[in-house]
């Protein structure tokens, strides 16, 4: 998956409205890799300063969102669950976009902190109108609950969007279908750290993970600390969500696809299913990272506008294939 995502990433470097050979990439990398940084030519900077920085920043994306699409679906037991159709990204938005009006930006990590807030309300807002308060959680009723607080969420966003003005009304409509041309080394490191930091927690519960798919009570008999755990994941989860969303906007349906593929492949331990599913996020957000660059060239599309093409016809398929 490794090698895959490199490839992936090379010939993404080759693609966009100015074409570049792929032994030139190949050529200027090596250049890079001996330590000389010089940029001398038009198709160096293209790759260093604009392509290069965003295929990074998509892998992270990707494999942020994939890792919370595996979570939420093994919490959850639900192979429809993901940070998307649960409402968190809907609820990170609502963060980030409260952070731009009221100029939160300004200070350091302000946006993603309310970003970080805004999920970590709708997953408190997710369980109670789904009444995990009040016994087991049922299926129907979590995915029904996550569309009734992204419904809600989504007038909320529709509200601040009417009250800014025109210059910022555009920037933060295309942000919100999934924008990552704005990639910088600043948030590229911002996410990198929250991802890495995130998938050393959540590896380091992978067999406790086994044992909740399980069934709690299973869990719990084998010394599982189950709602400690459950806690400590939706934070975790909602931590690397919140900071890939706040930067990157709503990219839907990664955390579907993602992990349901990889399940097929690899089986369900998530001491191989969490980094596969990470690896092969970052080459899906990737791929169609470079698909939104190059169909309409010289214009783009968001990057949202592809993974839902991609992800709404297969999460009708699961729909279908989960029905009784």
């Amino acid at each position: 998956m490794t090698i895959v995502f490199l490839v992936i990433g090379a010939v993404s470097l080759c693609v966009g409205s100015v074409h570049i050979d792929f032994d030139h990439v190949l050529r200027y990398l090596a250049k890079a890799l001996k330590g000389n940084f010089a940029i001398t030519s038009q198709e160096e900077l293209i790759i260093f300063s604009v392509r290069l920085p965003r295929i990074i920043f998509a892998g992270i994306v990707g494999a942020s969102l994939s890792l919370g699409g595996v979570i939420f679906q093994a919490l959850l037991r639900n192979p429809l669950a993901d940070p998307y159709v649960l409402g968190i990204s809907g609820g990170s938005a609502l963060g980030a976009i409260v952070g731009i009006v009221t100029g939160a930006g300004s200070f350091y990590l302000g946006i993603p902190l309310l970003a970080f807030l805004g999920a970590l309300a709708t997953v408190f807002l997710v369980f109670v109108v789904a009444g995990g308060t009040r016994g087991p959680l049922l299926d129907n009723s979590l995915l029904l609950s996550g569309v009734v607080v992204n419904a809600f969420f989504s007038a909320a966003i529709l509200f601040f969007l009417s009250v800014v003005n025109s210059m910022e009304l555009h920037s933060i409509t295309f942000w919100l279908m999934g924008d990552l041309s704005r990639a910088s080394m600043e948030e590229i490191s911002l996410t990198a750290f929250c991802l890495i930091a995130g998938f050393v927690f959540l590896y380091a519960q992978a067999r406790k993970l086994n044992l909740l798919v399980q069934g709690e009570e299973t869990a719990l008999h084998l010394g599982v600390n189950v709602e400690r755990t459950k806690q400590w994941l939706l934070i975790v989860t909602s931590l690397i969500t919140a900071v890939a969303v706040s930067l990157a906007g709503i990219i839907g349906f990664v955390g579907i696809m993602v992990p349901h593929l990889m399940r097929l492949v690899f089986g369900s331990d998530h001491r191989l299913l969490l980094p596969a599913a990470a690896l092969f996020g970052a080459c899906f957000l990737v791929v169609a990272d470079t698909l939104a660059r190059v169909v309409l060239t010289p214009a783009e599309l968001p990057v949202g506008v592809i993974t839902a093409l991609c992800g709404a016809p297969y999460f009708i398929f699961l729909l279908k294939r989960k029905a009784p």
